[in-house]
Formats: structure tokens, sequence, C-alpha cells
């Protein structure tokens, strides 16, 4: 019997991104159920629904998993592939993976997730601000070169959960043209380019138009 993956709208919801991403990389058999979200949490319907009254919440075999890095988690349970191999290198993945989870939050709130949004930078950037995507740059760009040499993801040349945590702030580097350094900017570009990235932007734009007014 399918699973379910409870989401709210592709073109705002980062945080479905995420356990989206994770889900379909571990091949899950879930039905995905969409909401459109309502600005300033008038979203009912996912109040009701989920334990956490966010989104997402993943129904799968017996299990009931909410909070994004735990469905990750979850994912990677069923998909070891989702974590690097090496231990030491899994610990530096699983590191930053719970750093975007608590962290970051001047990016997030200068920086909303919008897949529709034409890329132009912030007309200012507050010394907080700068200092975040100072230190994102740094995070990501420790984690490409980790074994000497630019991987292709974060840590290698396959997503982890790492790259699926991140996934949205490829799409906020791109959208608010922060300044990042051109090792990340690479990793942007090949996250953007990801058929799963893409199904996703796909996915969003075919959402009613109607619930553009509502958010």
């Amino acid at each position: 019997m399918a699973g379910m993956l409870l989401l709210g709208s592709r073109r705002y919801s980062s945080w479905s991104l995420r356990g989206w991403l994770a889900v379909r990389l571990a091949g899950l058999d879930v039905t995905e159920e969409v909401i459109a979200l309502k600005g300033g949490g008038r979203t009912t319907e996912i109040h009701v629904r989920s334990p956490n009254r966010m989104v997402p919440y993943l129904q799968h075999d017996g299990a009931d998993v909410w909070e994004s890095l735990a469905i990750c988690e979850y994912c990677a349970e069923i998909a070891p592939a989702l974590w690097p191999e090496a231990r030491i290198v899994r610990a530096h993945a699983r590191s930053i993976s719970a750093q975007m989870h608590a962290g970051f939050r001047p990016i997030r709130q200068n920086c909303s997730m919008d897949v529709e949004r034409v890329p132009a930078p912030l007309p200012e950037i507050s010394e907080e601000l700068a200092a975040d995507v100072a230190l994102l740059s740094r995070t990501l760009k420790d984690a490409l070169l980790r074994s000497g040499q630019p991987t292709t993801f974060l840590f290698g040349d396959r997503m982890t959960v790492a790259d699926c945590m991140y996934a949205p702030i490829a799409i906020r580097i791109h959208t608010f043209e922060l300044a990042v350094d051109p090792i990340v900017k690479i990793w942007v570009r090949t996250m953007l380019d990801q058929p799963l990235m893409r199904e996703w932007y796909a996915l969003a734009e075919a959402e009613p138009a109607e619930w553009r007014l509502l958010y």
C-alpha cells in the first residue's frame, strides 16, 4: 500500500522540497498531496493533518514522520547511500545538515524561497545578512573541497541528505544573486539542473494560479 507525503505549495515551501527530494531519492512509494500555503500561519488544512501543524509530513509503511531532517534520516535508513559511506565524512554531512535545519535564519528571513521569482539582488544587505551569507559560503565550500578537489555535490558525485537540506538555499543563492564563492556557484548551477529539481520547478509552475493570491 502506498504511503502519503503531505507538501505545501511547491513555489514557496522550502521545507517541503527538502523532504520531497529525500523521498524521491530513496524511491519510496508514496502519493503526494499538496496544500496551498496561506500567509501568516493560516493554512488550517495542514494544521489538522500534520502532527507539528507543518509540512512536509510523511506516512510510510506504518511510520509517521514529520520535520524535514527526520524525513531525510528515515529515507536514509531505507537508502543508506543518502549519507556518505565513510564515518568521518558522514559526521561532517550530518553536522551541516543539522546546521541548516537550525541556522541561517537571516538568509531565510530576508531571502524567502519563490521558484518563480525573477533573479535580482536585494537592494541592500544588512551586516547580519552579509555575515550569514559568508558563513553559508564557507560551509558549502568546505564540503565541496573536503576531498581536496571540488566535488559535483556536497560530499561526492551523488546527492546526499546534505544536498537535500541545502537545495532551497541553492534556489535562494540564484534568486537573490548572493555573493558566494565561485565553487559554490558551480554547485548551485549543478543543483538547479538536477532532474528532480527541474521536476519540482515544473510542478510548481503547474500549480493553480489562484494559489499565488493566498500566500
